[in-house]
């Protein structure tokens, strides 16, 4: 796998602003807090997510995120977590973005649209927003020395992306900076701006808090629909049976039997996406009857979903897939198949989990895998 991310999110500010007396990354917001939400928006482009947590935070932080989360210690300034994170990028990520938590609800797609510029040859590249204040510059006595043409200005966000070698040589500056791209820039590497996005507002005061939990929870004409999908294949006797499972390709594993691609992953997110939205399910939307999805790829099916569930009416929130079986092993490759789910899904957040039944049924004798899907849907606003 080429072309691979890490991103680092810096998560000591305090939150004071917001009347908190915990670092601002722990505050809650719609059930859960500001840094989980970052997390999870990041993690179906993510390699590697390293989160500076404030010193004596550290073991709150990791059991807030699990193992697949590294979590270090933050220095006192973000630029000096930053670059105490850096220390610990592994070598095989080409790119880094580095995100503030408290952007928590920056999106997936925000996030990939900054790593497809690097992947087109950029060097750094930031989103940001057109300003539509007049911005002038003052002297100490607050008289106005400069008016900035707004044409020419933008609000910037995160996250920022940097190809590995340009973002390491940058943090070699003692300069202390309010984001990254100051450092690169600051080294005369050309700078990138892309659009950002709305959600991506910094949450400081509880006036950006209330406005985040209406982005997560509208209330307008919304209504949240909840379904729950799985799906079981038995392993194949044919020992060319090819092994598709989370929109990935397997090699070395028998695969699974089935009218298409065997993908108990994939399947069973449709069927709790179809169930949600009240639109049937796996059976009648892709039927065995259907020849046209005989030897469909679960990316082709959970794409065909995506499109039958936004024509329907419904955002997706989020999907849940927990895979059961003793084989393949998921771990080494969750974050592979979060993203190829993800992308299937129009860049929905997606969670993958997995476990095996200790000996018990087809799935604990080996004779199969199976899988449960959870799908959080909203009614969009017409």
């Amino acid at each position: 796998m080429s072309d691979l991310v890490a991103v680092i999110i810096p998560a000591g500010g305090s939150g004071e602003r917001l009347g908190a007396r915990i670092p601002k990354a722990l505050v809650q917001i719609a059930g859960k807090t500001l840094i989980e939400h970052a997390v999870a928006n990041m993690a179906p482009i993510a390699n590697q997510i390293i989160v500076a947590a404030p010193a004596a935070y550290e073991e709150q932080f990791r059991k807030l995120l699990g193992t697949d989360v590294l979590v270090v210690t933050g220095g006192l300034t973000r630029t000096l977590s930053v670059k105490k994170a850096l220390a610990y990028v592994d070598k095989e990520n080409d790119y880094i973005l580095v995100h503030d938590a408290a952007r928590a609800l920056a999106s997936t797609e925000l996030a990939m649209r900054v790593i497809d510029s690097l992947r087109a040859g950029e060097k750094a590249v930031i989103p940001g927003l057109a300003v539509t204040d007049t911005i002038k510059r003052i002297d100490k006595d607050n008289y106005v020395t400069r008016t900035f043409p707004r044409s020419q200005l933008r609000a910037i966000q995160t996250p920022q992306g940097f190809r590995r070698k340009i973002l390491i040589r940058a943090h070699d500056s003692r300069d202390d900076v309010t984001d990254d791209a100051g450092l690169v820039e600051d080294r005369g590497v050309d700078v990138k701006v892309i659009l950002g996005e709305e959600r991506a507002l910094k949450i400081t005061t509880m006036q950006d808090l209330e406005t985040a939990q209406r982005i997560l929870l509208p209330e307008v004409n919304n209504q949240i629909r909840v379904g729950i999908g799985t799906d079981a294949h038995a392993f194949s006797n044919d020992p060319l049976r090819e092994m598709w499972l989370g929109g990935l390709f397997w090699p070395g594993e028998n695969g699974a039997d089935g009218h298409s691609d065997g993908d108990v992953a994939a399947h069973a997110i449709c069927d709790a996406l179809f169930i949600a939205a009240g639109i049937g399910d796996l059976g009648s939307n892709f039927g065995i009857s259907d020849l046209a999805y005989a030897g469909a790829s679960g990316s082709q099916l959970l794409s065909e979903c995506f499109q039958k569930v936004t024509a329907a009416g419904y955002l997706i929130n989020n999907v849940s897939v927990q895979i059961v079986g003793n084989r393949p092993k998921i771990a080494p490759r969750r974050a592979e198949i979060i993203t190829a789910l993800s992308k299937s899904l129009g860049g929905a957040t997606v969670s993958v989990s997995a476990t095996t039944t200790d000996g018990l049924g087809f799935t604990g004798a080996g004779l199969g895998i199976s899988a449960i899907a959870t799908a959080l849907l909203l009614r969009s606003a017409r």
